[in-house]
């Protein structure tokens, strides 16, 4: 597959609709931000087009356009796509797994919560970045759709609870769209169970409101805490899909150099 710079999308990326809610909202995210990549099966006339930002893709058009080695832009990734294109990407990756997912949207003001004392919950300031490059790094893959710690600190679009100048929970957009953000969150092992990300999530969902757009929250239909929390922030399910992780290339794929010849 050909790479294309997030800001030069092919004109087969209108495939990609836009205003739709959840990881839907991902191609404008690209679009918008700079953070992410266009692919193409070819340039002139392209039969296939994905687009990924982070560990997530999505992928459209005819899926006999691409042999399996095609797709190795896609290795490590969540993968949305039709069914039509389960039978390449099961051949390209040695693992790929259905992921049962739940779409929730932001419908109420949600529970109130309660920060204890010595901790601040505010919006994330360009200034912070060096602080997120210190969270624990179980956290560090919420930063991965804003280009890295700086790029969401400098986004105006998460917030964070500190005590003395440490991250202690984070919640941002993780795809920002025309009509809906998808909402992320994290919080450090040793700091749960303290409302903590509950707080975030209430600052970030009344800036997006304020921007006039609606939160949206998407998660594994098994990862109770995650649903929970979700609901405890006026959540509310909106539907459920299945989209696929991929492993490793199973098939030897060809350079991009090689490919864009």
């Amino acid at each position: 597959m050909i790479p294309h710079p997030a800001h030069q999308p092919p004109a087969c990326a209108r495939v990609f609709p836009s205003g739709g809610p959840g990881t839907a909202a991902l191609a404008e995210h690209v679009l918008t931000t700079g953070h992410g990549t266009w692919w193409t099966d070819r340039a002139p006339h392209p039969r296939v087009i994905a687009v990924t930002c982070g560990d997530h893709a999505l992928l459209a058009g005819d899926p006999t356009a691409v042999a399996p080695a095609d797709l190795a832009s896609l290795a490590g990734r969540c993968v949305e796509a039709s069914d039509r294109f389960l039978p390449v990407l099961g051949a390209a990756f040695d693992r790929l797994h259905p992921w049962d997912r739940m779409l929730y949207v932001h419908q109420s003001d949600g529970t109130p919560s309660r920060v204890p004392r010595m901790v601040e919950v505010r919006q994330l300031r360009p200034e912070d970045g060096p602080a997120l490059t210190t969270m624990d790094p179980a956290m560090s893959w919420i930063h991965s759709t804003w280009g890295g710690p700086a790029g969401l600190a400098a986004s105006g679009h998460a917030w964070a609870a500190f005590r003395t100048g440490r991250v202690l929970a984070l919640a941002c957009t993780r795809f920002t769209g025309s009509r809906y953000e998808d909402v992320a969150c994290a919080t450090d092992p040793s700091e749960r169970r303290q409302h903590l990300a509950l707080a975030c999530v209430r600052g970030l969902t009344d800036d997006i409101t304020a921007r006039g757009r609606t939160a949206t929250w998407s998660c594994s239909r098994a990862h109770r805490a995650s649903r929970l929390l979700a609901w405890t922030a006026g959540f509310r399910l909106a539907r459920e899909y299945v989209h696929h992780t991929t492993g490793p290339m199973a098939v030897s794929a060809p350079s991009i150099v090689g490919a864009a010849a």
